[in-house]
């Protein structure tokens, strides 16, 4: 298959990092001043907005493995070697990823409806739906592929047994 076929879906994947990555330079960690000056007023919600920006900061660690893996997938594709083990293992992990994402954001969801009460905004916790809805979806499609995969590697095999 021919490399450039794939750099489509990796310049796709290298910008969904970006604005991720961005977000946990920029705006996070003055989100994470303003809290803990609340802190220091004495104010409890700044315990809650800590302990999202923690689950935020936790769930760009297997945010960030995924797109490598996926990244690795489609290099996997770029030599040939879709149908083998190691395409197998990617999505493995990948699945894996998202579905740490989504505890983490299960964790989190509760938190995010008490600071969407005292702030009275209602889209905070539509945007941690959001997030968990598609990380669950990516868990489901991942499974899928994986298992699909598995398979057709295993039809494989058996045909390259008979003669």
């Amino acid at each position: 298959m021919k490399k450039g076929s794939t750099l489509f879906l990796k310049v796709v994947t290298t910008m969904i990092s970006t604005p991720v990555l961005a977000l946990s330079i920029f705006v996070l960690p003055k989100i994470a001043v303003t809290a803990i000056v609340k802190l220091q007023t004495g104010s409890e919600l700044a315990y809650i907005v800590l302990g999202l920006l923690l689950i935020m900061y936790l769930s760009s660690i297997p945010f960030y493995f995924a797109l490598y893996q996926a990244i690795q997938l489609l290099r996997y594709i770029d030599q040939s070697q879709a149908f083998s083990m190691l395409s197998v293992i990617a999505l493995k992990k990948i699945k894996n990823c998202a579905l740490m994402i989504s505890g983490l954001y299960v964790i989190a969801l509760p938190l995010i409806f008490v600071v969407a009460q005292w702030d009275d905004a209602p889209g905070l916790v539509a945007i941690g739906m959001v997030i968990l809805g598609a990380s669950l979806v990516v868990v489901v499609f991942a499974a899928v592929l994986q298992r699909l995969l598995e398979e057709a590697i295993q039809i494989k095999s058996e045909n390259d047994l008979t003669i």
